[in-house]
C-alpha cells in the first residue's frame, strides 16, 4: 500500500485522495452478487410462507367438510349403513332384471349360473336348518321362534285323540258359539310333561344370564333400580377415598 502510495505521489497524485477513493469503495458497500442473493434468500423465504399458508389453508377446508360429513352420518339412523347396501343391492337386482329382460333371457336362470358352488351348498345347508337363529329383531320375532321350537317337541297321542273325538264329536272342534270353557281335565301325565318342560326352560334360561344376589342388609341409598347401578359404579372406584368421610357423617362427627 505504502508503495502505491508514493507512486502515485510521484505521478503527482495527491494521498487525500488515494485515501478518499478507498473510504468510498467501503461505503460502496456489498457489491451487486451480494444484493441478488440477498433478494433471492428473501424470494425463497416468502414461497415458503406461501406453501405453508396454502398447506393451512388445505388442512383447514378438509377439517370443515370432514365436520359437516359426520354432523350427516351422526343425524342418520344408527342402522343406516345396511338400509343403503339393501338399497343398492335391490338397484343392482333390478337393473340385472332388465337387462336379461331386455336379452329375453331368465333372470333366475341367470343368477344360478353366477352362483358359485361353495355359495350353494352353504345356502343349502342353512335351508335345511329347521329352526335357524337369524339374530334378534323384535320380541315377537323371538316369541314366535320360541313357541315354534315348542311346539315342534309335543308328540301327538293319537289314541287319547281318537277317545276326545269319540267322547265329544262335533263339539271337539270348537266353534265361536262352543262353550268349552272348564270341561277339559287333563291327564297326569300330560301335567307332569308340562312341569318337566317348564323346568327345563328354566334351567336353560338360568344359563343365559346370572342374576347378581339381593343383600337385605345392605344400606339403601339409591332411589331406584338406576341410582343403585351408578352408586355401585361410584362405590367401586372412590369408595376407598370417601369412607372416611362417609363414617364420619353417620356418626355426625363431620366438619
Amino acid at each position: 500500500m505504502a508503495a502505491a502510495v508514493s507512486a502515485l505521489s510521484s505521478l503527482g497524485v495527491p494521498e487525500a485522495d488515494v485515501g478518499s477513493s478507498e473510504e468510498e469503495e467501503e461505503e460502496a458497500g456489498p457489491g451487486p452478487a451480494a444484493a441478488a442473493a440477498a433478494e433471492q434468500r428473501r424470494e425463497e423465504r416468502l414461497r415458503r410462507f406461501r406453501e405453508l399458508h396454502m398447506k393451512r389453508y388445505e388442512a383447514c377446508k378438509l377439517n370443515s367438510q370432514e365436520v359437516v360429513e359426520e354432523d350427516k352420518r351422526l343425524k342418520l339412523p344408527p342402522n343406516w349403513e345396511a338400509k343403503k347396501a339393501r338399497l343398492e343391492w335391490e338397484l343392482q337386482v333390478q337393473e340385472k332384471k332388465k337387462e336379461c329382460a331386455a336379452r329375453g333371457e331368465d333372470y333366475e336362470r341367470v343368477k344360478l349360473l353366477e352362483i358359485s358352488a361353495e355359495d350353494a351348498e352353504r345356502w343349502e345347508r342353512k335351508k335345511k336348518r329347521k329352526n335357524p337363529d337369524l339374530g334378534f329383531s323384535d320380541y315377537a320375532a323371538a316369541q314366535l321362534r320360541q313357541y315354534q321350537r315348542l311346539t315342534r317337541q309335543i308328540k301327538p297321542d293319537l289314541e287319547q285323540y281318537e277317545k276326545l273325538k269319540e267322547q265329544y264329536g262335533e263339539a271337539l272342534y270348537p266353534t265361536s258359539d262352543s262353550l268349552l270353557h272348564g270341561t277339559h281335565v287333563p291327564s297326569k301325565e300330560g301335567v307332569d310333561r308340562m312341569v318337566a318342560d317348564l323346568e327345563k326352560q328354566i334351567e336353560k334360561r338360568e344359563k343365559y344370564s346370572r342374576r347378581r344376589p339381593y343383600n337385605d342388609d345392605a344400606d339403601i341409598d339409591y332411589i331406584n333400580e338406576r341410582n343403585a347401578k351408578f352408586n355401585q359404579k361410584a362405590e367401586r372406584f372412590y369408595g376407598k377415598y370417601t369412607a372416611e368421610i362417609k363414617q364420619n357423617l353417620e356418626r355426625g362427627t363431620a366438619v
